[in-house]
């Protein structure tokens, strides 16, 4: 056994530190109203929606656009899509190294932007897609397109083989019909890939078939965008009111349009647990620099028990995540996602869990101090609470760690 973490990504980590001193540091600090107090309301434009603000959406594609030019954006992409081949371990040890700086243009929450790109629905038509639609890719690379994801319904979210969306042919076009909850990225979005079941029945995971809709297509509406925890929003409310589309909007294989759902969840699933980690040992170091600074009764809380016990948990906590995130995803380099489903499941649920434990204990160390917004652990969490439903819910999670180890899934029952 080797814990040594590779000599090429180890430089990787400090040529992404000295990038980020030369090229992001100083672009965020020409915009302070975006990284302190004012943070939630210099991002959101409260009378159109609650959408993001086109300033602070340009700050993050110059952000973006410095990445891509200084070669770390792509990384994760393959070569032949100007990538670096990168692996589910680098991309695990990058977006914890990222997430541990605290706030900032580098490693956006709210929004998910980072200087190190996750791209699960470009690798959906990257793998599944046809030469028409892997065309988008080179535009969606550069800004010029996005594609939103559109799988929960309103009755509907992680049993999503339930789903009540429905396509059938007429002629040669396929004719959509239902409705899309929490559709994120609409409000820029050039298409949406709209799941829709097109066989079978309810609750089971064939018959359910991806489409590619392009967002000007008649009858594809979006009346509202949903007010969240954490704002600005991008989660629309979508109508398909008999949407049509031609037979080539199937992406994949007509009727397996789950398969393409679970890689896009794994794809995301690893990293928010790598960025979980990341977050919580920000906290923890914040607390504990805080504790030994912060005097009362005469002595530095540092030498309290009631605040040296909470915080020496959680970072036993952080160390046993934080290997089984490494291991998972060093697995996930080794063999296909679906033989590690269940490691990936104890990694998002463990590592968002910890990650919101560790910003509350944040606030409470820092006291009234920790609960102002002069202080980022209330971003922080209000963030990474949303990641124990998305994704599938803590409740999926152990539903998924269950069904393996139970034999439901995967193999047979003993």
């Amino acid at each position: 056994m080797d814990f040594t973490i590779p000599a090429e990504l180890t430089q990787l980590l400090a040529e992404l530190d000295a990038f980020i001193e030369r090229e992001i540091k100083p672009l965020e600090e020409q915009h302070p109203e975006y990284f302190d107090y004012r943070r939630e309301y210099a991002r959101t434009d409260f009378e159109h929606g609650g959408l993001p603000r086109p300033e602070w959406e340009a700050l993050l594609a110059e952000a973006r656009r410095r990445a891509d030019a200084a070669g770390f954006y792509r990384y994760a992409l393959p070569r032949r899509l100007g990538g670096r081949d990168g692996t589910n371990l680098g991309m695990a040890l990058i977006r914890e190294h990222l997430a541990a700086k605290g706030l900032g243009l580098h490693n956006d929450l709210q929004t998910e932007s980072s200087i190190v790109g996750n791209f699960p629905t470009l690798l959906i038509l990257d793998r599944y897609g046809t030469p028409a639609q892997q065309a988008l890719i080179p535009a969606m690379l550069a800004g010029e397109a996005s594609v939103a994801f559109g799988l929960t319904e309103p009755n509907h979210g992680s049993d999503a083989s339930w789903l009540e969306t429905t396509a059938w042919r007429d002629g040669d076009d396929w004719v959509i019909r239902g409705r899309k909850r929490f559709n994120s990225g609409m409000h820029r979005a050039t298409h949406d890939l709209v799941f829709a079941r097109t066989a079978g029945t309810a609750g089971k995971a064939e018959g359910i078939t991806a489409f590619l809709v392009p967002r000007e297509t008649p009858g594809l509406e979006v009346p509202f965008y949903w007010w969240t925890f954490n704002m600005p929003t991008d989660h629309a409310e979508v109508i398909l009111n008999d949407v049509r589309v031609p037979k080539d909007a199937v992406v994949g294989e007509e009727g397996r349009g789950l398969e393409l759902a679970r890689f896009f969840v794994h794809e995301n699933r690893i990293r928010q647990a790598a960025s979980g980690v990341g977050a919580a040992q920000y906290c923890i170091q914040e607390s504990v620099a805080y504790a030994r600074q912060r005097v009362t009764f005469g002595k530095p809380l540092a030498e309290r028990q009631a605040i040296q016990w909470p915080l020496a948990e959680l970072q036993t906590e952080c160390e046993l995540v934080r290997t089984l995130v490494y291991k998972t995803a060093w697995l996930l380099d080794q063999q296909d996602h679906l033989a590690v489903s269940a490691l990936v499941s104890m990694c998002n649920y463990r590592a968002n869990l910890l990650a919101c434990n560790a910003a509350d204990r944040a606030m409470q160390v820092h006291g009234g101090l920790g609960y102002t917004r002069a202080k980022p652990f209330e971003h922080i969490y209000r963030h990474h609470r949303r990641y124990r439903i998305t994704e599938g819910s803590e409740e999926i999670q152990l539903r998924n760690i269950a069904g393996h180890l139970f034999g439901f899934i995967g193999g047979q029952r003993g």
